[in-house]
């Protein structure tokens, strides 16, 4: 039998590197972002559809629509429409779209794409849903967009909050 290592790293083709083994963390993948007030949130990664690093100038801006919406993109050959996310959910400060690049999370739902600029990406986690409590201190706009928050730091407060990507999908915000 041949031992040599297969393009996973392992001997075999049974052998999967253990990171990618999605069974042995606890709760749910998720991505973690910021937006412009420095607001930490999380999407579930099964509804995302892709994270894009993007100039600005690949975005098209069009006139007479909500100011949340920045304009559309061509993903892969789909126009979709890109939304600052911190504007969506009723904060006051806008994302600065005058540098190299933006942070876009596309979500997905059936054949719903939308795309949620963002200040930063903060990276992938395994979240447990069973340690999400109520949401506290959360202003009215965007409370419909929440499932919970999961205390971060009980020293200051910070908290890290779930968004519900199919309340915004269905938002009527996107009327404008």
């Amino acid at each position: 039998m041949d031992s040599k290592p297969d393009f996973l790293g392992g001997v075999g083709q049974d052998q999967l590197r253990p990171e990618l083994n999605v069974e042995s963390k606890d709760g749910e993948l998720h991505l973690r972002f910021f937006i412009p007030s420095h607001q930490e949130f999380a999407l579930p990664a099964t509804g995302i559809r892709e994270v894009i690093e993007l100039s600005p100038d690949r975005m098209t801006p069009i006139p007479n629509v909500s100011p949340l919406l920045l304009g559309t993109l061509n993903l892969r050959g789909r126009v979709i429409w890109v939304a600052d996310l911190g504007q969506f959910l009723g904060e006051a400060t806008a994302l600065n779209t005058d540098r190299a690049e933006i942070s876009v999370i596309a979500i997905e739902e059936q054949d719903t794409i939308v795309g949620l600029a963002v200040e930063e990406i903060g990276g992938m986690d395994w979240l447990d849903v069973q340690h999400l409590r109520n949401p506290t201190n959360v202003p009215d706009t965007m409370a419909p967009f929440l499932k919970g928050e999961w205390l971060i730091d009980t020293e200051i407060a910070r908290c890290l909050r779930l968004l519900d990507q199919m309340a915004i999908l269905r938002s009527a915000r996107w009327a404008g």
